[in-house]
């Protein structure tokens, strides 16, 4: 029984709960509930934790942004398309160090995951963050990225638009940064959508957030042909936190609470806060060539081990 099932039989039991008039039945009922809840969160599978990071009620990164900077301005567009929505940037204050921030927006109802594209970018999108960035390094500002994204978006004006070139053209330059960069994961992160924001010299990663090539519906139907077989696929793809921080992929997990970010806001702040404030402090002191040469090194030691 997968954790969806566990939260579905919670919440029908909560309300046989409410419409039982026997106190015996009543008292069994919760005690019943209360030990399911205590079990509920336990030995989670893959696919469990992709059910946490899809969870419609999960943080987003306009929860993160007022707790975690201050004086936050947001600089649009990419000087030749539009302004994509989707893709957050601007200016902010960190512990009063001058930062720039490239974050995926998502909403958390329907009219706004409507303005934010469901978090999917578009080349637009990917042309502001590369300019953002470049302003970023002109400054000597770091750059602090948040990846939120099932991947880049795939539509018609997308690829008409250059969709492939534009994830390219953010690779080569977020590889070339001569400024720290940190990438946090908060949810999906998803094919090179996510890839794009993720060339960091840190990548740190909330528990329950994954990180894959694509959505283990997406794999089962191409591997197997079978998209039904996506439980199994998202254990075969090894996209969890805990996975990709034994293979040397990422370098730190933050722990959440019980149910996930949204259950503890401002403790996942407090250890992301830490997290940041320690690695930038010395990160910024590092010369610029030892920082890329570090950086290459990263990434080339990634399927190695």
């Amino acid at each position: 029984m997968d954790l969806q099932q566990r939260l579905q039989m919670i919440s029908e039991l909560e309300q046989q709960a409410k419409i039982t008039t026997d106190n015996q039945a009543l008292g069994l009922l919760n005690a019943k509930i209360k030990i399911m809840k205590q079990q509920a969160f336990e030995n989670l599978s893959a696919w469990d934790r992709v059910f946490l990071a899809r969870h419609p009620n999960r943080s987003k990164f306009h929860d993160y942004l007022p707790l975690l900077f201050n004086d936050f301005i947001e600089l649009h567009g990419d000087r030749c398309f539009g302004d994509d929505a989707s893709m957050i940037t601007g200016l902010a204050y960190f512990h009063d160090l001058p930062i720039t921030i490239i974050a995926q927006a998502k909403g958390n109802d329907l009219s706004s995951n409507l303005k934010y594209n469901f978090g999917m970018n578009n080349p637009w999108g990917y042309r502001k963050a590369i300019r953002i960035a470049k302003q970023a390094e002109k400054f000597r500002r770091p750059i602090i990225t948040f990846v939120d994204t099932p991947g880049a978006y795939p539509g018609k004006t997308a690829e008409e638009n250059g969709q492939a070139m534009a994830i390219a053209d953010c690779l080569a330059t977020f590889s070339n940064l001569k400024v720290p960069v940190i990438c946090v994961v908060l949810s999906e992160g998803g094919s090179g959508g996510a890839l794009a924001l993720s060339i960091a010299d840190r990548i740190v990663m909330l528990e329950n957030a994954i990180y894959s090539i694509l959505s283990p519906e997406g794999f089962a139907s191409i591997l197997w042909k079978d998209e039904s077989r996506y439980k199994e696929a998202a254990e075969a793809m090894k996209l969890t936190a805990y996975d990709l921080k034994e293979l040397g992929i990422i370098d730190h997990i933050i722990k959440e609470p019980k149910g996930g970010v949204q259950q503890d806001l401002q403790s996942v702040v407090n250890m992301l806060d830490h997290y940041i404030s320690q690695e930038l402090n010395q990160l910024i002191k590092t010369r610029p060539t030892v920082l890329l040469n570090a950086r290459y090194e990263k990434f080339r030691r990634i399927g190695t081990i």
